[in-house]
């Protein structure tokens, strides 16, 4: 055998060793394992049982049961008095058959002092039939304009005005453009927007070319509000702008509802458009601003306009006495546009949390408002979204920091799950019942006439809403009021759009104005008879803008509470609410001071002599 076979059977006789040495460890290393096991157990099973302790069981503290105070819902009736009132206007929004989408967003309009005389007036703003109709009128429809006789009666004024003109109207804001002491109209519209200065004497011109306010030409204009956004002391103006739509490209997309019946079309298949910011120069001639100041937002993903707006307001949200710009949008997310001190605005609705709902989609957002709803600083934004989509309640505890952060409280709160099904447009805060805290209010109705084909639990008309609020205290802050608690002329059915406030006839409560898309409006009477004082203030601005719009009103009641509201007209859905603020004061028959913080911070001490009055107050210091 030569030596590497010696090496080769050598090597394979110490790996044959080894093999029988591992194996010999491993079984041993496997016995005493399971040795140790069958001790622990039968020590687990043989050990005695532990000795119970000895000595009395602890007392267990059960949390205080909480106890809310209790609860009695006011009856808040209203009676429909728009036959009676004089009010015949009927919206005309085109429609024939063809379901181009433009017909279904209609129906705004507005209270406002348009001659001076002390009560609020009222404008129903309408559409048009369509230039290819295949019926017309004899005399074009046109918006129309009704003096109130100061008792909650009024006479139709339109015919020789200047408002007598032809438009495809949607929505409208008032405001004193010229500082000349007359409320003056702007006119939104699918196409041309219009404003008219108003000349007194029930007269209006058209100034739409010199102001330099007519927009695109080709655009679909919406809600609108005047404010000052750079604190100068005239009226600024913003427009929401909803889509890029023509005729063509609505049919060509051949909508339907269950592939059959013709359908309105969704605003996910049409462009987003910018909305429209306007300066005042002073004269009531406009500059537009909208690039510069930092209000088009652009979709990151494909770099087109990303709003589709449909409702605005202007809260102060931020701390810096600038007013800040919100806008609703349908299907989009919502925008939130804060004032910054080097001048324009930051766009942070997301930031905010004001931009999704709480699972971070976009929703269908029509109309809004906002208040301080709890009679305290914090700040609730309220915006009726489509159906089978909760209302909004977002609410920020602290909304003078630089970053204000809200959460939508919708459902904790009691307005999500009530407000679920139906379609809402117009929201407005107004304390109803005069009990020191705002409700809520909502103009429904759908888009669809033969919506109920496809979805049986929805219906073409809709009934309003009134949440009562039922303060913080309570399970649920608001409370969906029943029709035995606001009659039947409150809870009819209707195509609801539109939603205004004002007190009509002077005797303290609020009431209301309910559009139509296609319809006839209802004007309703508040008959609340719940005996709670009241005290309503009127402010005119000569620093400040004429209006006082922008300023902040509070009422600090005998045991400490604190009432805040806003002048701000431009609320709900292509509507204008009365300039006059309104306090409830429940049982109150005085007050403990009104404080008066004016556009810009200044800030002015009102006396009170007595309640249930309206309280004119004139700005301190000298004109500008």
């Amino acid at each position: 055998m030569s030596t590497m076979d010696q090496n080769q059977t050598s090597e394979t006789e110490e790996i044959q060793n080894d093999d029988v040495v591992g194996s010999a460890f491993r079984w041993s290393l496997a016995i005493v394992v399971l040795l140790a096991c069958g001790g622990t157990a039968t020590w687990l099973l043989t050990r005695p049982a532990p000795k119970p302790a000895v000595g009395p069981a602890a007392a267990t503290t059960l949390p205080t049961a909480r106890v809310a105070p209790a609860m009695q819902i006011p009856v808040i009736p209203w009676t429909d008095i728009t036959e009676q009132a004089g009010i015949d206007f009927v919206h005309e929004n085109g429609a024939e058959g063809e379901k181009l989408l433009p017909e279904t967003m209609g129906g705004g309009g507005a209270f406002f002092d348009y001659d001076n005389d002390g009560d609020s007036d009222l404008l129903c703003v309408n559409s048009s039939v369509w230039p290819w109709a295949k019926s017309r009128p004899e005399t074009p429809p046109t918006s129309a304009l009704y003096a109130n006789d100061g008792q909650g009666g009024f006479s139709n004024v339109t015919r020789g005005s200047g408002l007598d003109v032809p438009m495809y109207g949607n929505g409208c804001a008032c405001g004193d453009v010229d500082s000349d002491g007359d409320v003056d109209l702007f006119i939104s519209c699918l196409g041309t927007n219009h404003l008219f200065r108003n000349d007194g004497q029930g007269k209006f011109t058209d100034i739409t070319p010199q102001a330099g306010v007519a927009g695109d030409p080709a655009a679909w204009s919406t809600s609108c509000g005047f404010a000052d956004f750079d604190l100068d002391g005239d009226l600024d103006l913003f427009v929401c702008n909803y889509i890029e739509w023509d005729r063509e490209t609505d049919e060509g997309m051949n909508f339907t509802l269950d592939g059959k019946l013709r359908a309105y079309g969704r605003p996910t298949d049409f462009r987003g458009a910018f909305p429209y910011l306007y300066t005042n120069n002073g004269q009531g001639v406009f500059t537009d601003v909208s690039q510069s100041m930092g209000i088009q937002v652009r979709d990151p993903n494909t770099g087109v306009a990303l709003s589709k707006s449909l409702g605005v307001t202007f809260p102060e949200v931020n701390g810096d006495g600038y007013p800040d710009i919100m806008v609703a949008n349908d299907t989009v997310q919502n925008l939130l546009f804060l004032s910054q001190k080097t001048g324009g605005f930051l766009e942070n609705a997301a930031g905010a949390g004001v931009a999704f709902d709480n699972a971070g989609a976009a929703r269908g957002a029509m109309g809004l408002d906002f208040a301080c709803f709890r009679n305290s600083p914090s700040l609730g934004i309220a915006i009726g979204n489509f159906a089978t989509e909760m209302t909004a309640l977002y609410v920020c505890q602290t909304p003078a920091a630089s970053f204000p952060v809200f959460r939508d409280e919708a459902v904790s709160n009691g307005i999500g799950p009530v407000t679920r099904t139906d379609l809402k447009f117009g929201v407005l805060f107004v304390d109803a019942d005069l009990d020191g805290r705002v409700d809520l209010i909502e103009n429904n109705g759908h888009l669809e006439e033969d919506i109920r084909v496809v979805q049986a639990s929805q219906q073409y008309e809709q009934p309003p809403h009134l949440l009562w609020n039922c303060g913080p205290d309570q399970d649920n802050e608001f409370v969906m009021l029943k029709e035995s608690q606001t009659s039947a002329d409150f809870s009819r059915r209707m195509v609801g759009r539109g939603l205004s406030a004002a007190d009509i006839d002077a005797d303290g409560d609020t009431d209301l104005i309910l559009f139509a898309s296609g319809g006839r409006p209802r004007l309703l009477r508040n008959e609340q008879a719940l005996g709670h004082h009241w005290l309503r203030l009127q402010l005119k601005g000569t620093k400040s803008n004429r209006d006082g719009i922008g300023a902040q009103v509070d009422v600090t009641l005998p045991d400490g509470t604190v009432l805040s509201r806003t002048v701000m007209p431009t609320r709900s859905y292509q509507s204008q609410v009365e300039l006059p603020v309104t306090f409830g004061l429940g049982s109150h028959t005085t007050v403990k001071s009104i404080t008066v913080t004016w556009p810009g911070g200044t800030q002015q001490q009102v006396p009170v002599d007595g309640v249930d009055r309206l309280i004119n107050v004139i700005e301190a210091g000298p004109s500008a």
